[in-house]
């Protein structure tokens, strides 16, 4: 049991350390071998720039500078503006479509010279060859992966007119995960950009950068604010390994440091993994103490025959220590040995679930030895207690096996009971103070030992229950209440184990709470749109409905049409010569003055606008839907879920279907056909609708309870058209009998792809959390502590017992008494273990809850009194949320199954022996 943790602590100290990079290699994976990465931003405006070049401001802020900025516009770079005698290499990064096996794949475009040495440590070779000539390119391992390609196939970007052949697999080391494929310079991301752009697409905007070698002392950070002077941006080698002082660096005396640091929770986690990691270590030391414990009980008669021949109380404790030495050496040893050859082995696993490759295996001598001393001193202190007890046993004692009654101590559960609520209060206090994480943390730690101390009061009244249990369930737990000794320590190290776990798991599973409340779907959980980018799309939407009923497991599918006005091919707002748009009018009374006024807010006095974001009229409208208003039948309600009995009536009855009761007046709404205004053509003036001939349609307004998902009129087709309404295939709505596979969104895209047309299929899949593995983790360290902590003071039970076992046999007890009675033994301190840690672990996670609402509570104040939201709007929603999950697998699971492992390990019949001689 020293040994156990002493795995975990070597291994992971050997694991953290491998995976933090150094300075050097970090930046190297960036950057090569060059000194620097040089970026261009605007030509004619001198920046300031972070020292590792993450990001910049123009020098004055961006208030001074306004407009003037330019964004797009392609450059290169004016080796003039670089020190002389730099040596440069273009680097150049796209982002396109890729066609695949199954259909079209979103990937990354790469061009560079691989020849040069300046790439060294960017790339590492997996197979082939790096691309050098047009036509090859190489890709990573985790493209060929989901592409279904291999190092010889060919490859073809969308709306390319070139193939490329794949010489080579490489990975990318800081980023296993990234589909990219890789070219020479000039082959790939250009010539797909102007034919993309030839055939009337958008093209592909290359992002280029610059690697640099300068030589000497590399690119300092003097060099680095010159290069800012000149409109460069410096990611530099020299800088990231030795950085300036914040002094020194200009963006910070103009503007805050404090808003370029990411915050985000960081020092609540740092909180409550100080907190498991202590106790953790009490962990140990309450358990290898009954352990040396089971071996000084099992030894008793030798240390009463040291005693007989005259060996006093120093030599018994003497020898109790030494084991206690010799075996924490040996758990030291064996645990740092098994500890590293694990992560050596396990080293590509590790690799692939970081997504990053080690730097190497980087051993700290002085951490390891200090984990392994931890051990021997752990044995040590273990040992202490056990020691003391022996030498205090008397030599006819120690030789009949006999035990005398000791009085429970009085002072322990008062010393229990203060620190308990000592440590419940500094939590409340941490709750409130500024150094509130660690407050909590303190609190927490006192709590838990306090904890501790009442486990044997605790345990002694989990005795009580007795009395209505079976007779095994009930021999065992009197026993285990008759010798707290042993039982307590056992129980508190499951305590501690449990504890930890459960505010770990209470906390992330909280925060998941809270991050799956605040996610915003735009559409029901497995539901779906083919929507449409173009405005002569509409052609090809019945082939793209066809395709994805083909291709997709469809539970149902609702199409949809938009209006139009002006030709076929005008878009639904569209402001072309020959087109128009058709739009809704709100009553002049149902609109919100804050938009209809000239000067929008500053028209109104601070708290005139508190109150006017207030007023139903001004109520945010949130998501929007691709088509606010569509032509569909009752079909769309049932695939979004809208089910609302007047609407589908209305529907089906041949009536419009409004969601926004801004819009409506009387039981009527009204549209408004709208010419595009012409070039030299004032457009209407703020609160003023623009000319135009208007249609006036019944309604029916759906309850506001109703989730609309972004829509705000649904008009049948019958409707429509007797309207005097045009309209075209706009796209469809669906929901999925089960998941799309990534084949599958790949086949779906080459088959838009294939219509030539620039549409998209989205699927909405809810928020996606991360924490299940964590947990199972976690759930699987809790119990295996539990079953390990259970079976030692199991074992301790049946050193104690065995007289008593052996009794049992003599007198006929059948075999499997010995087999039930070890089992609940073991499940009896697994239980009350779980049971108590399961209590003792809700604190931290509440308090360092407690705290995150403070905070955020502090946050949406500071914005509801500048009037960027109301008060309904800034409601703090910081759940504290029990995995359930996770408590019952240790409260059920756990004990059950360290009962069943002891019972099956335990022998059903011990040898009868004669009683010993009075």
């Amino acid at each position: 049991m020293i040994a156990l943790p002493i795995v975990g602590v070597s291994g992971a100290d050997l694991t953290l350390r491998s995976a933090q990079l150094s300075p050097d290699q970090a930046i190297s994976r960036k950057i090569g071998t060059a000194d620097a990465r040089v970026i261009l931003t605007d030509p004619n405006i001198p920046i300031h720039q972070l020292p590792d070049g993450s990001t910049y401001a123009p020098v004055r802020g961006y208030e001074k500078v306004g407009g003037s900025m330019v964004q797009d516009a392609p450059q290169e770079l004016d080796p003039s503006r670089l020190p002389a005698g730099t040596q440069v290499l273009k680097d150049s990064m796209g982002y396109s479509m890729v066609r695949t096996k199954h259909g079209l794949l979103y990937t990354d475009l790469h061009e560079v010279d691989t020849r040069s040495p300046l790439v060294t440590g960017m790339f590492t070779l997996d197979r082939g060859r790096m691309p050098e000539n047009a036509g090859e390119v190489a890709a990573t391992t985790a493209f060929l992966k989901e592409s279904g390609f291999y190092v010889g196939s060919t490859v073809t970007p969308r709306g390319a007119n070139t193939s490329y052949k794949i010489v080579g697999a490489y990975e990318l080391p800081s980023e296993l995960g990234k589909t990219e494929i890789l070219a020479p310079p000039g082959t790939l991301i250009t010539p797909l950009d102007r034919t993309l752009k030839a055939a009337g697409g958008y093209g592909v905007t290359p992002n280029d950068s610059y690697l640099a070698k300068v030589g000497g002392d590399g690119f300092t950070w003097n060099m680095v604010k010159a290069a800012n002077a000149k409109s460069l941006l410096v990611v530099s080698r020299a800088v990231h390994i030795d950085p300036p002082a914040d002094a020194d660096v200009p963006l910070f005396q103009q503007e805050s440091k404090e808003q370029f640091q990411q915050g985000g929770g960081s020092a609540s986690q740092v909180a409550i993994l100080a907190t498991v990691v202590g106790l953790a270590m009490l962990e140990i030391c309450l358990l290898a103490g009954p352990a040396f414990a089971v071996g000084a009980r099992r030894s008793r008669r030798q240390l009463g025959l040291v005693g007989a021949n005259g060996g006093d109380r120093r030599h018994i404790r003497s020898i109790v220590l030494s084991g206690g030495l010799v075996i924490g050496a040996a758990s030291a040893v064996i645990g740092t040995v098994i500890g590293v050859g694990l992560t050596i082995a396990l080293r590509p696993v590790l690799e692939g679930q970081l997504g990053v490759r080690f730097g190497g295996l980087d051993f700290r001598p002085l951490e390891l030895a200090g984990i392994a001393l931890l051990a021997v001193v752990t044995g040590l202190l273990s040992a202490i207690v056990p020691a003391v007890t022996a030498s205090r046993q008397t030599v006819l004692a120690s030789l009949t096996g006999r035990r005398g009654v000791r009085r429970a101590n009085r002072v322990l559960p008062v010393v229990g009971l203060i620190a308990v609520a000592a440590g419940a209060a500094i939590v409340l206090y941490g709750t409130t103070s500024r150094t509130s994480s660690t407050v909590v943390a303190g609190g927490s730690a006192i709590a838990e030992l306090g904890f501790v101390a009442l486990t044997p009061t605790l345990v002694g009244l989990f005795g009580r229950l007795g009395r209505w249990l079976p007779l095994s369930p009930r021999l065992s737990l009197r026993d285990a209440v008759r010798n707290r000794g042993r039982t307590a320590p056992a129980v508190a190290a499951v305590l501690a184990a449990v504890a930890g776990t459960v505010a770990v798991a209470t906390y992330e599973h909280s925060r998941d709470v809270q991050m799956r409340h605040e996610y915003v779907a735009d559409l029901p959980h497995g539901t779906g749109t083919l929507e449409t980018r173009e405005a002569d799309a509409h052609k090809e939407i019945p082939a793209l409905r066809q395709a994805l009923s083909k291709e997709l497991p469809l539970a149902a599918r609702a199409d949809v049409d938009r209006l139009f006005y002006g030709m076929p091919s005008c878009e639904s707002y569209s402001t072309n010569p020959g087109c128009g748009y058709i739009t809704i009018i709100k009553p002049k009374e149902q609109r919100c003055p804050l938009h209809e006024s000239p000067d929008g807010d500053a028209s109104f006095t601070d708290e005139q606008a508190r109150e006017l974001r207030r007023d139903w009229r001004c109520k945010q409208s949130g998501r929007s839907a691709p088509e606010p208003v569509v032509v569909a039948d009752e079909k769309l309600l049932n695939v979004l879920a809208i089910t609302d009995p007047g609407s589908v009536s209305a529907l089906k009855e041949g009536r419009a279907v409004a969601f926004d009761k801004r819009q409506v007046k009387d039981g009527k709404i009204t549209l408004r056909t709208v010419l595009a205004t012409q070039e030299g053509e004032a457009s209407p003036a703020v609160g003023e609708d623009p000319p135009g001939e208007d249609k006036v349609l019944p309604v029916h307004l759906a309850p506001e309870s109703v989730q609309s998902w972004g829509l705000r009129l649904v008009l049948p087709p019958a409707t429509a058209k007797a309207a005097g309404l045009s309209t075209v295939p706009a796209g469809s709505y669906f929901t999925l009998d089960g998941k799309a596979t990534s084949e599958q969104r790949q086949r779906i895209a080459g088959e838009i792809d294939r219509t030539g047309v620039e549409a998209a299929v989205r699927i909405e899949e809810g928020y996606q959390g991360n924490d299940s593995l964590a947990l199972l983790a976690l759930t699987v360290f809790a119990g295996l502590v539990t079953i390990g902590a259970a079976g030692i003071a199991t074992g301790l039970a049946q050193a104690d017992a065995e007289a008593d076992l052996k009794t049992l046999a003599a007198v006929g007890a059948a075999p499997r008494v010995r087999r039930t009675l070890s089992g609940f033994q073991c499940g009896v301190v697994a239980l009350m273990g779980v049971v108590l840690g399961t209590a003792a672990g809700i604190l931290p996670a509440v308090g360092l809850r407690l705290v995150e609402r403070r905070e955020l509570e502090a946050l949406r104040e500071q914005s509801v009194a500048k009037g960027y939201r109301t008060v309904e709007e800034a409601l703090v929603y910081v759940p504290i949320s029990v995995p359930w999950e996770t408590l019952a697998g240790l409260l059920v699971v756990v004990p059950v199954g360290a009962a069943l492992l002891a019972a099956l390990v335990t022998r059903s019949s011990g040898a009868l022996a004669r009683r010993a001689a009075g």
